[in-house]
């Protein structure tokens, strides 16, 4: 089993949200999220005062996927929230001991 974290950009959200569903993924947890990479953050003026925004507002999606789900997954996930710009973000591909549904009580993929 793994956990896949990818940091994105707000307005590609959805079009992930709904290419994964149709990918047959399902769950994911997000979160919003700031930081910086390489682009260091951008300049805004306010009322005539110019200032450097550092931490550029994210979304974090964290999915918990069997072993076979996970290329499919971060493909998907590549594919939907790329624009080829600088802060497109980063995948992290982790791998889970175990899972267990508080609920039920299942553990493992049953979980999922």
């Amino acid at each position: 089993m793994k956990k896949i974290e990818a940091i994105i950009r707000h307005y590609k959200l959805e079009d992930v949200k709904n290419a994964l569903s149709a990918a047959e993924i399902h769950g994911m947890t997000v979160t919003e999220v700031r930081g910086f990479g390489r682009q260091r953050g951008h300049k805004e003026m306010y009322r005539g005062a110019e200032y450097t925004v550092d931490f550029l507002p994210k979304v974090k999606l964290e999915l918990a996927v069997t072993d076979e789900q996970s290329s499919k997954a971060v493909e998907t996930i590549l594919e939907h929230a790329r624009t080829g710009e600088i802060g497109d973000g980063k995948i992290f591909v982790t791998s889970l001991e175990e899972i267990v549904r508080i609920r039920t009580g299942e553990t493992g993929e049953e979980a999922i």
